[in-house]
């Protein structure tokens, strides 16, 4: 049995991948199973690697801390482009009520800390060590470790008040997301209340009405409103038009109308009579309405129209098409003018069947070339983020510069890329399985190594005199906060459960806890809240950290 005692225990590097996956492998398939109900799904992982730990098992200290890292960075980076897309439009409509409920979680959270002192006789810095560790942030705890120093003191207890809470400060978000939802989260709570962040759009039949509309070509119209639509089809009699800017509308037309899903109202008030047909149902087949036009999806692969703005392919002068929206991932987006595309973007066009194979030699549908993801890509993202990430901020009164650190840096540039990419022509798509699988391979390997390291010495603390209390204190602070600012954020009605748990994720900086979200809640309302606050809650958590220290120290 020698060569099994190698493989486990005699570090190597076949030894460290050996121990990494049989973690990963065990938790993973534990985490399926449901017990009243609930399963932890890729939060299981933690808790074998913490026993796993406590058995015995043990990697190079520096190979160890380079899988948590990589595990991490890659988890987060791919979580930042992912929610690119969606984010910038989330953060205009919601960002700053769901910052506000973050910065809530956040105070309420230190003030607890700040009263518990002189009611358990704690003192001060290790009651900082064990907030840090009770709401999982490491770059706070750095940062709380040089004002300590820079003041004279040893900073050696904020490191243990850190180490000893972290465990269950892990965990306790997904304890209050299952208390949340076993006990308190109704069937309502748990639709996605912002469904319109994926559909955008609007389509509907209406008929004209409106006598200051005939005789009058569509840019006129069009230039006589402030509202953005797209007509797609026209129906005049028996015959069907594929219409232009200069075509001319009549009393009596029917009109295909795509708009904004918020602009139905102002299009009946514009053409007049809606038809009482659903046109946003899911299964339509466009083809089948008229032979003289057709409806063809077709995926922009040509990499040179990456970043261009849709009315520069001037598609209806030069084929006689409409464009009338654009799938981009689960959204989809009105197809205007001014709509800046992006490589993998699926554009709905309409018009005559054999020009649509030439608009479609022009705009590539190259789908095969959307499986494979663009590695180089993802690499040189993890090195931008990583890069800012470490770029001191220094803030005034502050001793000691604020660095975004491994999680912040990427997270904010894996943001940019996937919004913003296609403005610089970074070619930033991933299938969705690929970001999916990158994600939780991330995310498995980060738990693997965080539990493996705290394993070898969680149980020994809990026996330690000031263990147990240090525990519980830590346990309050996790739960406590996020218990109360989720129920009353719950009570309001204004987010769906997703969007709360992802507030309270990203408030407590918690990938392990979003990870568990996500895979026991429908749709990407949890990531997209998470990185909406996850930034502005780190920053001021690492600020307080320093404020605790130098002014109550």
């Amino acid at each position: 049995m020698d060569w099994l005692n190698g493989l486990l225990f005699t570090p190597s590097s076949i030894q460290t991948i050996v121990v990494l996956s049989m973690i990963c492998a065990l938790g993973l398939a534990l985490g399926k199973l449901k017990i009243m109900g609930v399963s932890l799904g890729v939060a299981f992982v933690f808790f074998i690697g913490i026993l796993a730990g406590h058995l015995g098992l043990r990697i190079d200290e520096s190979v160890l801390s380079y899988a948590e890292t990589f595990g991490l960075v890659v988890f987060i980076y791919m979580l930042g482009l992912s929610v690119g897309p969606n984010f910038f439009g989330s953060l205009r409509h919601e960002g700053l009520p769901l910052n506000l409920w973050s910065l809530a979680v956040i105070l309420l959270g230190t003030l607890m800390a700040v009263i518990m002192v002189p009611l358990t006789g704690v003192d001060l810095p290790d009651m900082v060590g064990i907030l840090c560790g009770a709401t999982t942030n490491t770059p706070a705890l750095g940062a709380a470790q040089q004002a300590l120093q820079q003041l004279g003191h040893p900073a050696g207890s904020l490191a243990l008040g850190t180490a000893v809470t972290y465990p269950l400060g892990v965990i306790g978000v997904i304890i209050v997301m299952v208390i949340m939802r076993k006990f308190l989260v109704k069937d309502d709570d748990l639709k996605l209340r912002n469904a319109e962040n994926e559909d955008k759009t609007y389509i509907g039949q209406f008929e004209i009405v409106n006598p200051a509309l005939d005789g009058k070509q569509i840019s006129q119209i069009a230039e006589s409103t402030h509202d953005k639509f797209i007509i797609s089809r026209v129906w005049r009699g028996e015959h069907v038009i594929v219409p232009f800017a200069n075509t001319i509308l009549k009393i009596g037309d029917n009109v295909l109308v795509v708009t904004n899903n918020d602009e139905e109202g102002a299009m009946e008030i514009l053409f007049g009579k809606e038809v009482e047909k659903d046109w946003n149902k899911d299964k339509i087949d466009w083809n089948h309405i008229d032979s003289k036009v057709a409806s063809r999806d077709i995926v922009l692969t040509r990499k040179v129209l990456n970043g261009k703005h849709l009315g520069e392919l001037q598609l209806r002068n030069t084929y006689g098409v409409n464009v009338s929206r654009v799938l981009r991932g689960d959204m989809k987006l009105l197809a205007t003018d001014d709509l800046r595309l992006q490589y993998g973007d699926r554009l709905i066009v309409v018009g005559p069947p054999k020009t649509l194979d030439n608009v479609e030699k022009f705009i590539g549908n190259a789908v095969q070339t959307l499986n494979e993801p663009n590695v180089g890509s993802i690499f040189l993202g993890i090195i931008l983020g990583l890069a800012l990430g470490s770029i001191p901020l220094f803030i005034p009164g502050m001793s000691a510069p604020v660095r975004l650190g491994i999680a912040g840096g990427p997270i904010i540039m894996g943001i940019i890329v996937g919004s913003l990419g296609s403005k610089i022509h970074i070619i930033s798509y991933t299938t969705r399985s690929a970001s999916l699988m990158l994600r939780k391979l991330g995310l498995s390997l980060y738990l693997a190594c965080l539990g493996l390291d705290a394993g070898k010495d969680f149980f020994a603390t809990l026996i330690r005199p000031e263990g147990l209390m240090w525990i519980g204190l830590g346990l309050l602070l996790t739960i406590i906060p996020i218990l109360i600012i989720g129920i009353i954020v719950l009570k309001t009605k204004k987010f769906d459960f997703g969007t709360i748990c992802g507030i309270l994720c990203g408030s407590m900086a918690n990938p392990m806890a979003l990870g568990y979200a996500n895979d026991t809640l429908k749709g990407d309302t949890p990531s997209i809240s998470y990185a909406s606050v996850y930034p502005l809650g780190m920053f001021v958590r690492v600020i307080i950290a320093q404020i605790l220290i130098m002014f109550f120290v």
